[in-house]
């Protein structure tokens, strides 16, 4: 829903003020439509769906995982595609994984989604109906910005949506942005109020590498990045995340856990190894033994490691993956 258009519409029709709040608070309980919110008026009801859209996004497909991820591809008003993710667990968490950009203008090599033209930022409104529309499903509790673009480039319109995340069911200590290593934005993050948690996508252990796997390391220099991060740490107390997707033979070898190890404090970061979820690129997947080997190592040397549990392969739930698809076909 554009929360601008809602009030401003709200206003001309000379409504108090109260009624913005009444209906977000029914939207963000999952409300499918105005008609749900009987403590509106239906007069007022009728003209909200005459001139605000309930969500600001169309939705064009949605794909569901034989683990029970599902995956929505939606449009724009301006017709730029956008994709979300929500994905189950075992335990009862319900994750969402949120779009910040059309596209991304930054081309990371393994990532489908640097393959697309990059359209432009998403609004608050856009990101927030990207959770609504899950929320609408059932209740959701956990969000990571790591979908389609780099959201420290679009910091404003993340951070306006990750406040209104709580009425939604998800706090901010369970909310992580996902960044390449966007300094400014890891600097600004630092310094705001909530307490989101900070990702790096790191996914190599130098910058030789780096800049051949992800060119936004030749503006961003890897040790630049990780100070950033220490930064971050001592300002807010929080653990860093290091994403550190696993390509076969290129990213997982012993030297690079090594060096990788070498590179962080075991008290500041903690390292998420995620299975290559394939798209049609130049790179293969690490096997689960590369992949156990990289981690023993890390943990060897005292350096805290999972592996990220793969979701949705069989829809294509990697990031871009859904809408190069719709694009090409």
């Amino acid at each position: 829903m554009d929360l601008d258009l809602l009030d401003r519409t709200l206003r001309e029709l000379g409504q108090p003020a109260f009624r913005a709040k009444q209906v977000w608070e029914w939207t963000a309980r999952g409300a499918a439509s105005y008609e749900e919110m009987t403590n509106l008026p239906a007069t007022l009801r009728a003209q909200l769906a005459e001139r605000v859209p309930f969500s600001s996004l169309t939705l064009q497909h949605e794909a569901h995982a034989s683990d029970g991820t599902v995956k929505a591809l939606f449009t724009t008003h301006d017709g730029r595609a956008v994709e979300a993710v929500m994905m189950r667990y075992k335990d009862g968490r319900r994750s969402l994984c949120l779009s910040s950009q059309s596209g991304c203008p930054l081309t990371c090599t393994f990532c489908a989604t640097g393959t697309m033209k990059f359209g432009r930022n998403l609004t608050a409104s856009e990101i927030l109906d990207q959770a609504l529309h899950f929320r609408r499903i059932e209740p959701v509790d956990h969000c990571v910005f790591m979908g389609m673009g780099e959201p420290m480039m679009n910091l404003d319109h993340v951070l306006a949506a990750s406040r209104r995340l709580p009425d939604v069911g998800i706090t901010h200590r369970r909310t992580a942005i996902s960044t390449v290593g966007w300094i400014p934005g890891i600097e600004r993050l630092t310094e705001q109020e909530m307490p989101i948690r900070l990702a790096l996508s790191l996914h190599a252990p130098d910058d030789a590498l780096r800049s051949q796997i992800m060119p936004v390391n030749d503006r961003y220099r890897l040790d630049d990045v990780l100070d950033a991060c220490r930064r971050f740490y001592e300002k807010r107390r929080r653990m860093v995340f290091i994403e550190y997707v696993m390509l076969a033979g290129v990213n997982d070898g012993y030297a690079q856990a090594l060096q990788l190890a070498r590179l962080l404090e075991p008290w500041m970061f903690k390292v998420n190894l995620i299975p290559y979820n394939p798209t049609d690129s130049i790179y293969d997947g690490s096997s689960r033994d590369a992949i156990e080997a990289f981690r023993a190592v890390l943990e060897e040397h005292g350096i805290s490691a999972t592996v990220r549990l793969t979701r949705g392969r069989d829809i294509d739930a990697a990031c871009g993956q859904l809408a190069v698809k719709a694009a090409a076909g």
